[in-house]
């Protein structure tokens, strides 16, 4: 079989359409022009912005990093400038960007993910909007939405309501079972789906005998949550139609590669963004030379082919 040399990269969530499947973290790297030095911008698919939410925001107190073995917990506890400062002083700058750029939502009621996901979404800078369920929910007793179905539910239709704007929500790992929150989510009109956010986690300082982040527990990230990752990617699409961006722990083409044929459409690269911002660019690479050693013409190919459960896009 003759090889491929230039294989098809293109990937579609929902009407999103990526010339390459590579998306940035939320809060991992800036709005792009901060990696504009070390990494072409158009090499890659979408940047997902920071998390907004309806009001401004503090933070969690500091210390909000700390370093684990093969990981990084973090708890910014969604510092941000609210949403209407945002559009009044950040999103503009956003119509420079060569590639998608993904407007990432996060609330604390169901009003706010319905508030913020329209006002961020008429933006034409605006590309898709990430809802970032991944929040307590204060008018719930603390509960997280992606951990409930119920109210992973009422803020994905709320957000679907005032927008038709592709909408990918972010699912936790924090749950019994993923895949029937996925099942409601893509019920509810999501788009596409990223899997998965960040793992709960705490460190201690044994010299000083208390938590090393300020906040006491944080969420994981890094390669020590890969293979739980891919996991729920394996699950996820054994369970809905719709794409999905597998995330968590991806530092190499190789380590992508393990969520496409677990069945995700798209990959999001975090942490490894800090230590190199060259890797998604060598993602990129990595798979046309994987792909192209296997005679295969495109990703869509290769997509789910590990997982015999896997639905794949409708």
């Amino acid at each position: 079989m003759k090889l491929e040399t230039h294989p098809d990269l293109q990937v579609e969530l929902g009407a999103l359409r990526l010339r390459v499947p590579t998306l940035m973290g939320s809060g991992c790297y800036g709005s792009g022009e901060e990696y504009a030095p070390f990494a072409d911008l158009a090499e890659i698919g979408a940047v997902v912005l920071k998390s907004v939410t309806r009001l401004p925001r503090l933070g969690n107190p500091t210390p909000r990093l700390a370093v684990t073995p093969s990981g990084l917990l973090n708890a910014i506890g969604l510092q941000n400038p609210g949403i209407e400062h945002y559009l009044a002083h950040d999103v503009a700058k956003f119509a420079s960007r060569p590639c998608a750029v993904v407007g990432s939502v996060a609330g604390f009621s169901v009003d706010d993910y319905a508030y913020v996901t329209q006002r961020l979404a008429v933006r034409d800078e605006i590309h898709a909007i990430e809802l970032n369920i991944s929040c307590p929910n204060v008018g719930s007793e603390g509960e997280t939405f992606a951990c409930d179905a119920n109210l992973a539910e009422a803020a994905t239709k709320a957000a679907r309501a005032v927008t038709a704007k592709p909408l990918i929500v972010k699912l936790s790992p924090n749950v019994t079972d993923i895949a029937a929150i996925a099942r409601v989510v893509e019920g509810a009109g999501a788009d596409a789906l990223a899997v998965i956010n960040t793992v709960r986690g705490m460190a201690i300082d044994v010299d000083r005998r208390e938590p090393r982040l300020g906040n006491a527990a944080g969420g994981l990230s890094g390669p020590a949550i890969r293979p739980i990752a891919v996991l729920a990617v394996w699950n996820v699409a054994a369970a809905v139609r719709i794409p999905i961006v597998g995330q968590g722990g991806i530092e190499s083409a190789r380590d992508a590669l393990e969520f496409f044929l677990a069945g995700a459409s798209a990959v999001s690269i975090g942490t490894g963004n800090f230590t190199d911002p060259r890797v998604p660019l060598n993602v990129t690479s990595g798979l046309r030379t994987y792909l192209a050693q296997r005679g295969a013409g495109s990703l869509r190919e290769i997509v789910g082919t590990a997982n015999p459960g896997f639905l794949g896009p409708a």
